[in-house]
């Protein structure tokens, strides 16, 4: 599982922008993530966690607070070839332990893996319930009138 795989997560820096860029541009070609510019992901950097591996980064993660105890954990990615490693789950894991640090008592995802995210205690719940992830980013969404993702949430 992930001690196995020997990454390491820890909070991005500045210099790891290009490589979260490349690796949500790698799921967005596949239909199944918005891509992050360097730009996007540098302006929000303090948002981002990274799993290194090797001093090259292999997968990531983000949290965006919608409240005082609402937050959403979005933009979870590991490159293909160290998927099914745990490294998912790593970067989930510390951005729930950073949640619940600030005081967040609810994150949810939106998600076509639903499958994982079961795994690690999410529960499906309909999209509507999050109308705060809806009026600040889905409206900008070119998925807004035909949306696959599941919505899902967890209590910290």
């Amino acid at each position: 599982m992930a001690e196995e795989s020997g990454a390491v997560v820890r909070y991005a820096r500045l210099s790891d922008a290009g490589a979260i860029s490349a690796i949500t541009a790698e799921y967005a070609r596949e239909g199944v993530m918005l891509e992050r510019s360097a730009e996007s992901v540098i302006e929000n950097i303090r948002n981002f966690f990274v799993a290194e591996h090797q001093g090259k980064i292999i997968g990531c993660c983000a949290i965006a607070f919608y409240t005082s105890k609402l937050a959403e954990i979005r933009s979870v990615a590991v490159l293909a070839q160290h998927k099914r490693k745990g490294i998912g789950r790593l970067l989930v894991e510390k951005a729930e332990e950073i949640l619940r640090e600030e005081g967040v008592k609810e994150v949810f995802v939106l998600t076509l893996s639903p499958d994982f995210f079961g795994s690690i205690g999410f529960s499906e719940i309909k999209k509507e319930y999050f109308p705060q992830k809806i009026w600040r980013d889905c409206t900008h969404c070119p998925k807004l009138m035909a949306c696959d993702e599941i919505a899902m949430v967890k209590n910290l």
